[in-house]
């Protein structure tokens, strides 16, 4: 008797089994693997489409007219608005403020005379009612259930009407047409594709909350954020209340942008201009300090470099700690302040953070952690109206970053006076707002004489 081929498939990356195994041999996911029908050959017939198509500019573009969610961040991240029909995945990692941030907006979405619909399925409708009326967020046109069923889920929709609906989350909604446990690979592929369906027949705007692994990854298969239309991870600190959502895929706006909120005591509030929040104010000049200006998608963002630089008193290695930072980006930095500006450095405790739990990935900081080091190190200011831009080279040069201008044009913007470039980086025919001075120069060395930062101030002659 002829054996049964590929009698299995895994629902994640297509890999078939004769037999049953608990894990894929191929993307090495477990409990993927379930059993489907035998392929039928022979060709599709062609059917006659319902409806004819037209060239695409003839088809009205009316029905995906956005519509403001009432939150300006939010609104920015998207592009605009909520488009009819869309479809969202807000991702997050626990305690972030999700279910804040949702509760939010579908009580400014109701309170414009729009019907919302917020599903929970991690909360009682009781503990949602509290969290809201905390927040704010009661409104007359918003219908709260409690459900873990998606054909329930699906007739509250059909009862309701809505024209938003927020779904907390899609791990808590199960399908009993579909195989494995709820949350796993196959019900959260289910609930979402049957969620997709009915938001583009409906034209309603759905909303749904993912979970996050360990690794901040989405949970789930890759099969969801290919499935909806919006992708945005809800980022932040616990120890901090800013936070940050990101677009990572958007059909209809653009996919780098950010969104700025605080979390309060009444819940998340906007933050419009965050630049504040990630710098300090003196009344004199500080050494040891250097602002610059990170991009976070296309918006510029300052950002306070603090440095210390501190004798070492005992035996043993030197310590290097650096807080909201790359430890591999401050230790390339530091070797090339030693090497090529020639500051003594291999007998120093040095420490770099950031100022206001900020997280600084942009290589455009390279050049103001120089600074704010070699400052901190010849214990001599500079005047706090200076920032600094320019990613660092191993041979002390630097290097142009991208958005100059923008990130120039921000920096005039809140009053800075003087700005240290790299070297033709910028146009010479763009004017700046207010007094910006914009000084280009080659290395890091040229940038600590501007600075006057090469000469030893008050700790003494043994830093040259």
């Amino acid at each position: 008797m002829a054996r049964k081929q590929d009698a299995y498939r895994c629902g994640e990356c297509g890999w078939t089994s004769p037999v049953w195994v608990g894990r894929c041999g191929q993307c090495q996911t477990w409990g993927s693997v379930a059993e489907r029908d035998a392929p039928r050959p022979g060709s599709v017939a062609a059917h006659r489409p319902a409806a004819q198509a037209v060239p695409i500019a003839q088809v009205s573009a009316q029905a995906a007219d956005r519509r403001l969610t009432g939150i300006g961040e939010l609104d920015r991240v998207l592009g605009g608005g909520l488009v009819p029909g869309v479809v969202v995945l807000l991702a997050g990692e626990p305690g972030v403020g999700k279910s804040t941030l949702l509760l939010e907006v579908a009580a400014q979405w109701a309170r414009g005379g729009n019907r919302t619909l917020y599903i929970t399925g991690e909360e009682s409708a009781s503990q949602v009612r509290l969290r809201a009326e905390r927040t704010g967020a009661l409104a007359d046109e918003l219908y709260l259930a409690a459900e873990n069923d998606l054909g329930t889920v699906l007739g509250h929709i059909e009862q309701t009407a809505p024209t938003l609906m927020v779904l907390d989350s899609i791990q808590t909604v199960g399908a009993s047409q579909a195989d494995g446990i709820m949350g796993g690979s196959a019900q959260v592929r289910e609930v979402t594709a049957a969620l997709v369906r009915v938001a583009k027949t409906r034209g309603m705007a759905v909303v749904i909350v993912g979970h996050v692994t360990k690794d901040g990854a989405i949970a789930g298969p890759r099969t969801l954020e290919h499935l909806v239309d919006v992708v945005l991870n809800f980022e932040g600190d616990r120890h901090s209340g800013f936070r940050m959502v990101r677009a990572v895929k958007n059909r209809y706006g653009p996919s780098d942008e950010v969104g700025c909120f605080e979390m309060a005591e009444h819940g998340i509030v906007e933050v419009p201009d965050p630049s504040g929040l990630f710098t300090t104010r003196h009344d004199e000049p500080v050494p040891g300090t250097c602002v610059t200006v990170t991009m976070e998608g296309r918006r510029p963002l300052l950002a306070e470099v603090q440095g210390l630089a501190a004798a070492v008193r005992r035996e043993g290695p030197v310590r290097r700690v650096t807080n909201g930072v790359e430890f591999s980006r401050v230790s390339m930095v530091l070797a090339v302040l030693q090497s090529k500006a020639r500051l003594r450095l291999f007998d120093r405790d040095v420490y770099v953070s950031t100022v206001g739990g900020a997280r600084i990935t942009d290589p455009s900081a390279d050049l103001a952690v120089a600074i704010a080091v070699a400052s901190a190190l010849v214990d001599r200011n500079f005047p706090h109206k200076v920032l600094a831009l320019g990613e660092v080279g191993l041979a002390g040069d630097l290097r142009r970053v991208p958005g100059l201008e923008r990130r120039l044009v921000e920096a005039a913007r809140l009053g800075f006076e003087l700005a240290v470039v790299p070297a033709g980086s910028r146009d010479r025919g763009a004017r700046l707002p207010g007094r910006l001075e914009v000084v280009e120069v080659s290395s890091v060395a040229q940038a600590l004489g501007v600075l006057d930062l090469r000469r030893p101030g008050r700790a003494g002659d043994d830093e040259r």
